[in-house]
């Protein structure tokens, strides 16, 4: 649901998409990593971690992976790098953490996403 809609989405926040990568993995330094959706335009990428219900230690360990995202993909090394967690329902405080660390939110409803963070949301980028 979340990767139909995501260039549609990030295009309308002015984050023009051109391309998305679904389910990227690999090992570095001896660590296995995945990402669920990656989406790329010329200087900034964003990557998704799609949870069907998200809980406040999902978000936590999203945000590890994405301090690490540019060394896992050094192709990456010169862009900005935005995270966003996707979910269909969410669990006590996950949306709310993850707002606060600069993640967009989107959320999947029947057929849709969309961006559910506050007017007043700033993101963050790594």
């Amino acid at each position: 649901m979340v990767e139909g809609d995501i260039i549609k989405i990030l295009n309308q926040l002015g984050i023009e998409v051109t391309d998305t990568i679904k389910r990227r993995s690999g090992r570095r330094d001896g660590i296995d990593y995945v990402f669920d959706i990656i989406a790329i335009n010329g200087a900034e990428v964003v990557i998704v971690e799609v949870k069907t219900t998200p809980r406040p230690e999902d978000i936590k360990h999203f945000l590890r992976k994405l301090q690490q995202a540019k060394k896992w993909m050094p192709e990456y090394a010169d862009k900005k790098i935005y995270g966003a967690v996707a979910f269909m329902s969410e669990d006590a405080g996950a949306r709310a953490m993850a707002e606060k660390n600069g993640l967009f939110v989107i959320r999947a409803t029947g057929d849709s996403a969309s961006i559910v963070n506050a007017d007043n949301f700033v993101h963050k980028s790594w």
